[in-house]
């Protein structure tokens, strides 16, 4: 059914003029928005939706996730650690996912992105313990299509465990053999390079110190031999630790070596891409950036150079990271902590509200390789989100768009819309039961930190 949003407060269109409309009309029609003007009508069955207290934006747009980890939150085990100790304890505890967890772990993720103004997000997975199905990325995607969510998993990986001099532990790497089959297998049965797509992958070998230079390479050949949009996706230069492994094992910077192996390009994005030197800036100027704000806080590895990568051409997008790093999976609260913290780098210097909603939005999908979304405009996507500015969080604020960066104390967003469909209502879930989601997940969540809780005691 057709949608009609009438007399929009402000709508944000993202647009290449960068259009900030006030009191207009929005029509979708399938997975389409079909126009954006004044005093619309549509010949049909339709729904209309009062927009005069919202305020509309394009969906957020999620570039960096684990989502197995929202079962992992809170462990009294990993608070306060810097990455490499945090990774080293909590490889103990994943090394107990089955692919319930990852079905479970996913619909939680899913469930508070969707509620809080994202429509479209990646995920980087990347664990597959011993003497589990190979199938946890299937898991995923059907998670996904369950609840709606437009989504890009990335088949992640990890082939060089501790004996080889890697950091994971040997029971939750594969051989390269395995990934690279298993890689080929997901591309030809889920990716799907056509507009309006719900499902695309990505390749993505870990990091530089759990998976082998040979491996990169290979994933990168086997992406671009498919002529088909498969992207690569890695995390880069999140900590000074990583740094010191890449030059003490590769003899190489962590950029210096994606250049080395040919990872550079509008089909590579890094997650955190943090400690860059000016060159490096420069040479990621075809590449995209996941920010990922809090986990970047929470972990203390330091502050992206948010302004400096826009300024020289860099696709700069917004992520929530794994849940385990953040806690959450809350967009819209990134985009306030982005906000933040490009200024508490940049001060009066920083970007502007407009210009960190653009990056979590347009942005974001630039960064994952689309034109088709992240926009609202006539042709783009039906991928959007409303805000109700008539709450007690936003009274005495006179520009709706700072509004939403800077007050509010909730990031529950009135509606979400998802390819033209509806999936949250009024802040409500509604293609799924987010109780039944919860009691599930926490329930999958206890018997796995509780089975490593007893094999150490």
């Amino acid at each position: 059914m057709a949608i009609l949003i009438k007399n929009i407060h402000t709508l944000v269109t993202c647009n290449d003029q960068d259009q900030i409309l006030k009191n207009v009309d929005l029509l979708i029609d399938g997975h389409q928005i079909r126009a954006v003007g004044k005093q619309l009508t549509y010949d049909g069955p339709h729904e209309v939706i009062d927009g005069s207290s919202k305020l509309a934006i394009p969906g957020l747009v999620n570039t960096h996730h684990h989502l197995y980890q929202t079962l992992f939150r809170g462990l009294s085990e990993v608070q306060g650690m810097p990455l490499f100790s945090w990774l080293i304890n909590l490889y103990e505890f994943w090394k107990h996912l089955t692919p319930d967890a990852v079905y479970y772990g996913s619909q939680v993720g899913f469930a508070e992105l969707l509620r809080t103004g994202c429509t479209l997000t990646t995920d980087h997975h990347y664990v597959f313990p011993k003497g589990q199905p190979a199938t946890l990325i299937d898991s995923q995607i059907q998670a996904a299509q369950e609840i709606g969510i437009r989504f890009h998993p990335t088949r992640g990986s990890m082939s060089l465990g501790k004996s080889k001099g890697g950091l994971p532990p040997d029971e939750v790497v594969q051989t390269e053999d395995e990934i690279l089959k298993d890689s080929q297998r997901l591309i030809e049965t889920y990716h799907d390079p056509s507009p309006f797509a719900m499902t695309r992958l990505s390749l993505a070998p870990c990091s530089p110190f759990s998976v082998s230079k040979d491996l990169m390479i290979q994933a990168r050949e086997l992406a671009r031999s498919t002529g088909t949009g498969v992207m690569l996706h890695t995390h880069l230069a999140e900590t000074m630790d990583e740094e010191k492994f890449c030059l003490e094992f590769y003899g190489r910077r962590p950029v210096e070596l994606m250049e080395e192996i040919e990872w550079i390009g509008p089909d590579v994005w890094f997650a955190h891409a943090i400690h860059l030197s000016d060159r490096e800036i420069k040479v990621l100027a075809n590449s995209g950036v996941a920010h990922c704000p809090s986990s970047n806080m929470k972990l203390g590895s330091g502050i992206c150079r948010t302004s400096e990568l826009i300024k020289a051409g860099v696709k700069l997008g917004i992520a929530v990271d794994g849940s385990a790093s953040n806690d959450g999976s809350n967009m819209w609260e990134e985009v306030r902590r982005a906000y933040l913290l490009n200024h508490l780098r940049y001060a009066d210097a920083g970007l502007s509200a407009y210009e960190t909603v653009k990056a979590a939005t347009r942005g974001g999908a630039e960064v994952l390789g689309r034109n088709d979304t992240g926009i609202l405009q006539e042709g783009k996507a039906a991928d959007l989100a409303l805000i109700n500015l008539e709450d007690v969080a936003f009274a005495g604020c006179h520009d709706p768009l700072v509004s939403m960066v800077c007050c509010g104390n909730t990031s529950i967003v009135d509606t979400t819309i998802v390819n033209g469909r509806i999936v949250v209502r009024e802040g409500q879930l509604i293609t799924v039961d987010p109780e039944d989601i919860r009691v599930k997940a926490h329930k999958v969540s206890q018997e796995m930190v509780e089975k490593e809780r007893r094999s150490k005691s």
